[in-house]
């Protein structure tokens, strides 16, 4: 059965300067969408500034990716991709709704284990500080029962009301820890602080890099659509789920999927290594347009869902579809994901 579609234009540019000309340097990019069942490129182009030979490949997480080095003298690099994307309009919430419900903890037979690994290893931080990343994730599991389903919503929803989003506040080396004491961050530190919080917990989760329409249409625009990310999870007799913890939400239609990862530095949309000294700068635009709404807009914008939980559904359910809700109505927030230089140095956030 055909579903509906809603077609979004990406539009990502990265400009980099230096202050001497660069003699050699290879780069890798993760600028082209994903194509699943769940979304399909239409249309994509890369164009690099510089003479060069570009690879596409599939890295090791499945991610389309792509390499090229540059071995003449250059002072100057741009690095352009426009992608076309249609997104398949499936129910958010139908996978909270199946008739086995998975209660913590879980239990992972050997096979799961083995594949799931590199999705179970939290971040290397002190005993302590795991510690207490762990007990705070507990008591999302106490308040609900055990019952995974409502654990993740209620994760998901506190990380968006109890933190601050705060662009400029974090950097590539800000860790869990320091955005759970310090409760702000951007969407790449929730990502973080969420998948941390999933691994203590012994539930899988990945990183996910992409992008997010906010329907932003005033003269910010620029500044407002930018690269996102968000997690998915691993869940029992469903499979990998992804929640956004920046908005409170379920991705839906306006979450363009690039990549997935360990964490971030598996999916950076551009990274790269400099073979000779020179002081970067850096600048990133990136806009999102709808080309093709689903039929007709959603009536709640951007985000909006076409379907909503069922009478039955628990209260957690109700307040993540809730969330879903206001972020249309409210505008969502994107942006404030770090990116990583040419040269592979953490640079300030892009939101």
């Amino acid at each position: 059965m055909n579903r509906p579609t809603r077609r979004l234009k990406i539009r990502h540019i990265t400009r980099y300067a230096y202050d001497r000309p660069v003699s050699r340097s290879v780069h890798r990019l993760h600028l082209k969408p994903i194509s699943d069942w769940r979304q399909t490129v239409v249309d994509h182009a890369l164009t690099i500034s510089q003479p060069t030979t570009v690879i596409e490949y599939e890295d090791p997480f499945g991610n389309p990716a792509a390499r090229f080095e540059l071995t003449h003298p250059y002072a100057e690099l741009t690095i352009a991709a426009e992608s076309v994307v249609d997104i398949v309009d499936i129910d958010p919430f139908a996978f909270a709704t199946v008739p086995i419900r998975p209660s913590y903890p879980l239990v992972w037979m050997p096979a799961e284990r083995l594949m799931l690994s590199p999705y179970l290893q939290p971040e290397e931080l002190p005993d302590t500080q795991l510690r207490e990343i762990y007990e705070y994730a507990m008591t999302f599991v106490e308040r609900n029962n055990r019952d995974l389903m409502e654990t993740l919503f209620a994760i998901n929803l506190a990380l968006k009301r109890d933190y601050v989003y705060a662009p400029g506040s974090t950097t590539l080396n800000t860790t869990a820890f320091d955005v759970y004491a310090s409760k702000r961050g951007v969407c790449q530190d929730l990502a973080n602080l969420f998948i941390c919080m999933a691994r203590l917990l012994g539930i899988p989760a990945r990183y996910v890099c992409g992008y997010i329409h906010t329907g932003n249409a005033g003269q910010n625009r620029v500044g407002a659509d930018a690269s996102h990310a968000w997690v998915q999870l691993y869940i029992p007799h469903v499979g990998w789920r992804g929640f956004d913890p920046t908005n409170g939400t379920l991705p839906h239609l306006d979450h363009v999927r690039v990549g997935y990862g360990r964490h971030y530095r598996d999916t950076a949309p551009t990274s790269g290594t400099l073979y000779s000294p020179a002081l970067e700068s850096l600048s990133v635009e990136v806009e999102v347009d709808e080309l093709l709404p689903v039929g007709k807009a959603p009536p709640g914008g951007a985000g909006a869902p076409t379907s909503a939980p069922p009478a039955s559904a628990s209260p957690a359910l109700r307040a993540a579809a809730e969330a879903v809700w206001g972020a249309g109505r409210k505008g969502e927030k994107a942006g404030g994901m770090a990116t990583a230089a040419a040269g592979g140095q953490p640079v300030g956030a892009a939101g």
